[in-house]
């Protein structure tokens, strides 16, 4: 009785030294990399070299895109991952950019200026806390998996950084004045903390006869973002913003598809309950018939 436990203990300390599998490691080796580009970028913006800061920001998007994609592939995904990715978003989409843009404009607004890029900074946290909370949820239906919450916090970093990624595209001053920015970072804060659905493009498929045009499109926007950079990367925070009322229309409507299914199965088993109500009133009657039946045949003898 005395040795089992023993033996479970051992067990365990074995399996604990033999330690994980290198694969199992490269989802969290991603994450900290995407927080390494994230902690560079702030290092970048206090130097003023703006463009190397907007890269790493960038890289830290491309980096936390991949992370979560090879866990599922690997099967890697543990909390420990979730929770450092969490943080490494915090650093890299919620920090770097509020640092990133005050530094760059809104430090001539002073003190309006820095509470600014505090409710940003803010903002993202409470979005990624509100999204740590819904992990493993299993009452939210099967088609809601392909939205978010709010915009996410890569999409609101670089929202936030949009005004300035014009000015590299267009060679412009002028979007640094602390009156484009600061209603630009108030309304990308306030995205993150709504509840207006978004595109989450998890389970996107591309079909059969779409590959080889996918691929060309990728070569595409490769090229496209070597030779035009600033602007090709505008053109997709633009295209994301456009996206938002396509995404709240088409959640809408899921939404308004599952409610009514799943009235008219309340009504197809309110039915079913009616009719056999029915049937057994119908027996009952017909039972009732023959004891009549018989208590008269009594009473004629």
């Amino acid at each position: 009785m005395t040795r089992r436990p023993r033996t479970r203990v051992a067990s365990q300390t074995r399996a604990r030294l033999r330690g994980l599998h290198f694969n199992r490691l490269i989802p969290n080796i991603l994450t900290v990399l995407a927080l390494c580009a994230g902690l560079t970028a702030i290092l970048y913006a206090y130097q003023g070299k703006w463009k190397f800061a907007v890269i790493a920001i960038l890289i830290a998007a491309v980096l936390d895109a991949l992370d979560g994609r090879v866990a599922r592939l690997l099967g890697g995904s543990t909390k420990f991952g979730a929770e450092l990715d969490s943080l490494s978003d915090f650093v890299s989409f919620g920090v770097a950019p509020a640092l990133l843009v005050f530094l760059w404009s809104l430090q001539s607004a002073q003190e309006i200026g820095w509470i600014t890029a505090l409710v940003f900074a803010v903002c993202a946290a409470l979005r990624l806390a509100r999204f740590n909370t819904r992990l493993g949820m299993s009452d939210m239906p099967a088609w809601a998996s392909n939205y978010f919450t709010g915009v996410p916090a890569p999409a609101g970093g670089g929202l936030a950084l949009l005004p300035m990624i014009l000015s590299f595209a267009f060679q412009s001053t002028a979007l640094a004045h602390p009156a484009i920015n600061i209603p630009v970072m108030v309304v990308v804060a306030c995205l993150m903390i709504s509840r207006i659905p978004t595109y989450a493009l998890k389970q996107i498929r591309v079909p059969h006869r779409m590959v080889m045009p996918f691929l060309v499109l990728v070569g595409l926007t490769a090229a496209l973002l070597v030779m035009a950079t600033w602007l090709t990367v505008s053109v997709f925070l633009f295209a994301y913003l456009l996206s938002i009322p396509f995404s709240v229309r088409a959640y809408r409507r899921l939404q308004r598809d599952a409610s009514n299914a799943g009235s008219n199965r309340k009504t197809s088993v309110a039915g079913t309950d009616e009719a056999t109500d029915r049937v057994f009133e119908e027996i009952a009657d017909s039972a009732q018939d023959d004891g009549d039946f018989g208590e008269s045949g009594q009473e004629r003898r």
